[in-house]
């Protein structure tokens, strides 16, 4: 199947607004129920909350609660997203119009 401008557009609009995402948000914190699917599948252990060092914060919680596990992308991931979503773009402005 081939891409059309349209499809090509809307490809580097997504990834472009994505990359922007990325640079503005610096961490980015997994819910209990994603942790404990990564946990299983790469076969780690997942600790609970009062196992954490900050365990006095997570009183109010449920004792089954899992420590959620954040993500910090790296700065150039921002970059190599918007990077390619303009090349997406401009790519599709080059394409000749659908008929």
């Amino acid at each position: 199947m081939d891409f059309n401008r349209n499809q090509f557009f809307f490809l580097g609009v997504f990834i472009l607004l994505l990359g922007i995402q990325v640079r503005v948000v610096d961490t980015y914190v997994l819910s209990p129920e994603v942790t404990k699917f990564l946990a299983e599948r790469s076969g780690t252990t997942v600790a609970s909350a009062s196992d954490s060092p900050g365990a006095f914060l997570a009183a109010n919680a449920p004792s089954n609660s899992l420590v959620r596990k954040s993500f910090q992308p790296p700065e150039w991931l921002g970059w190599c997203l918007m990077s390619v979503g303009a090349v997406l773009i401009l790519h599709s402005l080059a394409m000749p119009r659908p008929t």
